[in-house]
């Protein structure tokens, strides 16, 4: 049988994950706030708002998550 060390766990999963969380936390305050700053928009207008402000947030996620696999940002 054939001695195979185990991978050494990374950090970098855990720190991914926990930035992941904090981004969609800030993220949600940030469109609360702005939503509630517009004032009373008409039913088609809020959804338009509502729909890019939960598609926005998972841009930044790529590089996040390419970092949490690689170690690398590009």
């Amino acid at each position: 049988m054939a001695n195979h060390e185990l991978p050494e766990p990374s950090w970098r999963k855990p720190a991914g994950m926990l930035l992941i969380l904090v981004i969609i936390v800030v993220w949600a305050f940030v469109a609360v706030t702005v939503i509630g700053w517009m004032g009373p928009l008409s039913t088609p207008m809020t959804v338009l708002v509502y729909a890019f402000a939960g598609i926005v947030w998972i841009a930044p996620l790529k590089p996040i998550l390419v970092w949490m696999e690689t170690g690398r940002w590009r």
